[in-house]
């Protein structure tokens, strides 16, 4: 195993929206590397459902869309935050459109043709623009079609970062993101890729959970890698979670939409008993978030696997006719939901917090961005508005943009970096111990932090990270490198800081409870968790809240 080292403008860790959005808008005047950790187009944007929430109805409102997205944040969005992304839609759906991305539209009474809009919960008016019900399929494909054409635009499949690089590791002067070490996985070497500028655009950590309704590759290694490098990160108790994914070994994330409950879908516990009077006077139709909490208590006061959902008393036509995705999906697996019930659980859909950034994407680091799922702009709160994730990752990709290119002319290029030593690794039979080390970090931060939490739960799970992650330094340390090692080290360092997080919030507020402090602290204004690591590097470089470049 050897290594080799490039120079580039802007080194992109990410080829989702957000990634590949900045890409574009960056390569009339930069050289850019973008690196995806499988195929390209295996991230959450590819996966993502719904659409992009964007004031363009003449009968909406950006006072309406950022007072909406406040509410439903639970009192710990940002409102400097909140504006500038809502302010800001409109462009990036523009944007979006002039590249390609096929939106559904429909005819206007001028004779034209506007925009199809849908409603969604929360939202007080039709602003959800998207394209059919694959919109995150539609803007992923075309953007990728657009970086692929580009000249000055490079993407590589297959890389792992292993650690970005910054000059106070290595001595130098200053505290500036330097590049990053990569594991190209096709060939096994570790590569040195070294830029003026580097974002993170990695995504979430919903793996951290034994269930998710993201890909696999969402094991929050952009703010793992952050957090070592010196930055803060914020707000990482909060993760939104979808009521009811189906539980089989088979389906891994296959999710079965709420409209099942909205056409008569009831929950039961495992002796078929009802329980969400429990919870809530509208029971099955309560919002996503007091039923996602219902069915975790309940499995956890139970020591039940899965609950289940039962629409069976409908009858068959109706469910074949209003669900056949979901009905056939369901046989693939062994289930006839016309006949028998479906088992669920809850599912880590979003994570609403990560590296702490401002309004230009700027991280702690200098050099260093942070845009889209991996960071914490203030935007979302306790709980994620619907279809502002996407809108978050196209808005603030411009925004770095915007910043980087006013920086471009004065940044020099990054000096000789090292080459990872390679020179103490020591091969290992100890790949299938790895494997159950994910396996068990998966069950008992599920188990132990969830969605309803304890004090004795959070220091139980606080135990185990800690022992994790003593056995990861310990016995691999000088392990040979590969793509299951590096994520099993950034998921173990992230639950670690969801769990710190969460010790630290003494309410319930947003989607998560606790049960030993079951109100929202109300004699204080809301406050955001923010953790600090050791080698924090504001001390040197401080991003400045409340502006953009």
């Amino acid at each position: 195993m050897t290594s080799s080292s490039v120079c580039t403008d802007v080194l992109i860790i990410g080829c989702g929206a957000a990634g590949l959005s900045l890409a574009l808008r960056l390569a009339d005047v930069a050289r850019v590397i973008a690196l995806a950790k499988g195929p390209s187009h295996e991230g959450s944007t590819y996966y993502a459902q719904g659409g992009v929430s964007a004031v363009l109805d003449a009968a909406d409102s950006i006072e309406s869309h950022a007072h909406d997205t406040m509410v439903a944040g639970a009192g710990l969005c940002h409102p400097d935050a909140v504006q500038f992304t809502v302010e800001h839609g409109p462009a990036a759906i523009r944007w979006l459109s002039e590249r390609g991305v096929p939106f559904t539209m429909e005819p206007s009474v001028e004779g034209s043709a506007d925009y199809h809009l849908h409603r969604e919960g929360g939202h007080s008016h039709r602003r959800i623009v998207h394209a059919a019900d694959a919109t995150g399929r539609a803007i992923q494909l075309t953007l990728e079609q657009r970086a692929r054409e580009h000249p000055r635009i490079t993407l590589h499949d297959h890389y792992s970062v292993v650690d970005l690089i910054v000059s106070r590791k290595l001595g130098l002067e200053g505290n500036r993101c330097l590049g990053a070490y990569v594991l190209n996985r096709e060939s096994g070497r570790v590569e040195v890729i070294a830029a003026r500028f580097v974002v993170l655009a990695t995504g979430g950590a919903s793996r951290v959970y034994l269930y998710s309704s993201n890909p696999d590759g969402s094991t929050g290694d952009g703010i793992a890698m952050a957090w070592r490098a010196g930055c803060r990160v914020a707000n990482m108790e909060f993760m939104q979670f979808h009521p009811t994914c189906l539980y089989h070994p088979q389906a891994k994330s296959f999710l079965i939409s709420e409209a099942v409950r909205g056409e008569g879908g009831v929950l039961l516990l495992p002796d078929g008993s009802r329980f969400m009077q429990n919870f809530d006077p509208r029971q099955e139709l309560a919002p996503r978030d007091i039923v996602a909490r219902a069915i975790d208590h309940e499995m956890k006061r139970l020591g039940a696997e899965c609950l289940y959902l039962d629409i069976s008393h409908k009858p068959a036509d109706f469910i074949r006719s209003h669900f056949p995705n979901i009905e056939a999906k369901c046989r693939e697996y062994g289930f006839d939901m016309t006949k028998e019930l479906l088992p669920v659980v809850p599912a880590a859909h979003y994570t609403c917090g990560g590296v702490l950034s401002d309004l230009a994407g700027r991280s702690d680091v200098e050099g260093l961005y942070a845009v889209g799922e991996v960071a914490f702009t203030g935007l979302h709160g306790a709980n994620r508005m619907a279809s502002n994730s996407l809108l978050e990752c196209l808005v603030f990709a411009a925004a770095a943009s915007a910043d980087i290119r006013s920086q471009l002319a004065g940044i020099p290029a990054p000096p000789t970096l090292p080459e990872w030593d390679e020179s103490r690794v020591t091969d290992s039979d100890e790949e299938v111990v790895v494997a159950h080390n994910w396996q068990e970090l998966r069950r008992f931060m599920w188990d132990y932090v969830g969605i309803v939490r304890t004090d004795k739960r959070l220091q139980r799970a606080q135990h185990r990270v800690e022992l994790l992650l003593r056995e990861i330094d310990e016995y691999y340390g000088n392990f040979r490198i590969d793509n299951d090692l590096i994520e099993l080290r950034n998921l173990a360092l992230v639950a670690d800081l969801i769990i710190r997080s969460a010790m630290e919030r003494k309410e319930s507020r947003g989607l998560h409870y606790t049960l030993d402090y079951p109100t929202a602290n109300e004699g204080s204004p809301p406050r955001d968790t923010i953790l600090v690591p050791d080698n924090f590097a504001g001390k040197e470089w401080r991003p400045q809240w409340g502006t953009s470049a």
